[in-house]
Formats: structure tokens, sequence, C-alpha cells
């Protein structure tokens, strides 16, 4: 039984920004990337990038429509002049209206993959724990995504002490994080990170969880 479909699933419920745009075609099939803003309990938005195919629905969705989306996250390398860059983005499989407006928005997401690069671990200026990893998630045809997360405070320090090739289940929620880069020459860039924000991270075994805080 192939459980890779299990290792990636995203639940998200927003309001659409723009009308989507033609990404890209694979065999006959066209792709449509939207941005889908879905607010957090204190208000701040996330922006996420959403990918969907023109085979999934009957129409495109139009800036302001609110969407139930489903699916999974996906990562892709894009060669640049400079280097290359890691694009996430969300890979819808279900698209449908979210009708409710009294229910409150959702961001849900679970993962289940294999540390692939050496946890960093530090704490802000501030003195709040943080530690960033990169997640290595199996899909169907051998193929493999490669997503950030970020976790706080225990969960901070407990993925400080994990190595590479560990295993885990990570539940949480994407997001959306401006920041600036810097090239050698002194241009300053603008940039937008998208990755998971972590609640909960385990082994294998329901006893290594540890909750957000």
């Amino acid at each position: 039984m192939d459980l890779t479909n299990e290792n990636n699933q995203v639940s998200l419920s927003g309001r659409v920004l723009e009308d989507p745009l033609f990404s890209h075609e694979l065999f006959g099939e066209a792709f449509y990337r939207f941005e889908l803003a879905v607010p957090r309990l204190s208000g701040v938005e996330d922006v996420l990038p959403v990918t969907v195919s023109g085979r999934l629905l009957p129409c495109l969705p139009n800036a302001g429509d609110e969407l139930l989306v489903f699916g999974q996250l996906r990562s892709y390398n894009m060669q640049t002049e400079r280097a290359n860059r890691l694009l996430v983005t969300v890979f819808a499989k279900s698209i449908s209206q979210r009708r409710s407006e009294t229910e409150g928005y959702m961001n849900e997401i679970m993962l289940t993959g294999y540390i692939c690069k050496p946890p960093v671990y530090r704490t802000t200026p501030f003195s709040r724990e943080i530690a960033d990893m990169l997640l290595a998630v199996n899909r169907p045809y051998h193929k493999s995504d490669y997503l950030p997360v970020i976790a706080w405070g225990r969960n901070a320090r407990f993925v400080g002490g994990l190595e590479v090739g560990d295993r885990l289940h990570i539940t949480g929620r994407v997001q959306s994080r401006h920041y600036q880069k810097a090239l050698p020459d002194g241009t300053v860039l603008e940039r937008i990170a998208y990755e998971v924000s972590a609640a909960t991270v385990s082994f294998d075994e329901p006893s290594s969880a540890f909750d957000e805080g």
C-alpha cells in the first residue's frame, strides 16, 4: 500500500488575492497559480502560493473568492542567473468555495519525513529559542519534496539535538515571512520565505511528541 500521499497533507481556507495566472504546462495539462491570504488569530495574514490544475475546476477562482484548499506542500528547484532557488507551493488536490463566514480560517499541515540537513538551533535577540531544519518528504514516483521547517521553544531544543536521517512526524501551519538577502555586490533583495511552523514534533513513538512552547 502506497502511503506517500499520507506523508504530506495541507488544509487551508482563505481569500484569493488576485485572479489566477498561467504557470506552466506539463504533458498537455495547464497549471495555474494564485495567492491565498489566510488570516492568523493575531490578524496577520499568511499569503501562500497555490498551484492548481486547470482540469481540477470547471472554472478558475476569481480575486476575492473565499476558498477551501486541500492538497500537499511541494518544492521545486528553479535555476536563476545567480544560483538555484527552492520554490515552495501548495499543490491543490481539491478546491471548493468556503461557504460559512462564521467559521474561523484554517491553516493545517501534517508531514512525515526525514531530516536531510543538520538542524540549526539559535536564540533570537529577545532570547526566544528557534531551530531550522529541512525535511525530505517522499511522494509517489520516487520523488521527494524538501520542505523548510521552523520550530520554537521546547520544540527548538528537541530539534536541535536531532540528526540527519531521523524520521519525524510534524503538525503545524504553513507561513509566509518577508526577509532581505544581501548579495556580494551590495545589492539587497526583498524575498518571501514559505515554511512550516511546527506545533508538534515527534519520532514514530507518540511519547516523543513535544508541544509548541
